[in-house]
């Protein structure tokens, strides 16, 4: 199929982008938020080709798959068509609800042009989706090509724009964590965070370093070398670099909120929504590397059983040849 879908997110795009098909991938001179085209910090195979707004008015499109509200009508001046109608579509909500939740209505709720999915059985167990059609299909990730190595007594973080999010991120959580040993950050926004603990929390017992936006090979090569990984999202949908962590064979210790308590069984980590609880797990990881190495060993399996690519593929391949096949 040609399959044609903006590039938003990253590292589900990665993964979406190897399957079988062809897809079309808007870009614009500008590279803004509506065309950004290929990835350049992601290997992406060749069947993702970018297309101009005005190569797609011609173009053989077979399904759109939507991940902004803005998208529809975006696709349809674009395309010339009447997006649900003359060509399928799908909604992807890649993100938990924001504002009155549980009763946080979806933009996409009470369509029958449509199927919504949701990435996580969380996500659509909150939001109120109306009477659209909706599905979950979980997570899969391209698996890391590194292991985890943890000879560096410091706890890894990924997370996008700790300062600005604070809150939703735990980032007002790590001076607590940097207690138990020093915190090395990962991705994009990072670079002032050190900056900005020390402003509004204080100086911490151990340092907070910032790794501004690495390229994700390097990132996942930085990350494999500290003993642990803390993800203390407050409310997310399901940080793919938390898979991607347990994945590479790290230990996990994380808040038991959203998706987090299903992505992380117990052998593979602590989770908890006790903060003394988590900082003793992360004590005793960077105390005790062997048991950091037995508890990454079930984390990696749990993540490789679970959010494998090629399951995660099959089950977009149902997915869309189905949305394909009832529109015809």
């Amino acid at each position: 199929m040609n399959v044609l879908v903006w590039h938003v997110h990253g590292s589900w795009m990665t993964s979406f982008v190897h399957g079988k098909h062809r897809y079309l991938v808007p870009v614009t001179p500008d590279r803004g938020p509506y065309g950004l085209g290929r990835a350049r910090t992601y290997p992406w195979p060749e069947d993702a080709v970018e297309v101009t707004p005005q190569e797609l008015a011609g173009a053989d499109v077979d399904l759109v798959v939507l991940q902004r509200p803005e998208e529809f009508d975006l696709a349809c001046e674009w395309l010339g068509r009447r997006v649900g109608r003359d060509v399928p579509a799908i909604y992807v909500e890649h993100n938990t609800p924001k504002g009155d939740v549980p009763n946080t209505r979806h933009p996409m709720a009470d369509r029958d042009d449509l199927l919504l999915v949701h990435v996580t059985a969380f996500n659509e167990l909150f939001w109120d989706n109306g009477t659209t059609r909706s599905t979950v299909v979980e997570h899969g990730i391209v698996a890391p090509t590194v292991e985890w190595t943890g000879e560096l007594d410091r706890l890894a973080v990924v997370t996008n724009e700790p300062v600005r999010r604070w809150r939703v991120t735990g980032t007002d959580l790590m001076p607590r964590f940097a207690q138990v040993a020093p915190l090395d950050v990962f991705g994009m926004g990072v670079a002032g965070l050190p900056a900005a603990l020390a402003e509004r929390c204080g100086p911490t017992a151990h340092p907070v370093t910032g790794y501004d936006d690495l390229p994700q090979d390097r990132m996942h090569e930085e990350v494999a070398r500290r003993r642990a990984y803390l993800h203390l999202c407050r409310w997310t949908s399901l940080g793919l670099s938390l898979i991607e962590a347990m994945s590479i064979g790290m230990p996990v210790v994380a808040l038991a909120t959203t998706e987090a308590v299903v992505a992380v069984p117990p052998p593979a980590g602590v989770l908890s929504t006790r903060i003394d609880v988590l900082r003793d797990g992360a004590r005793r990881f960077v105390e005790d590397r062997s048991l950091a190495a037995r508890t990454g060993a079930q984390a990696r399996a749990a993540a490789r059983e679970r959010y494998g690519l090629e399951r995660f593929l099959a089950d977009w391949d149902r997915l869309l040849e189905e949305e394909v096949c009832a529109s015809r």
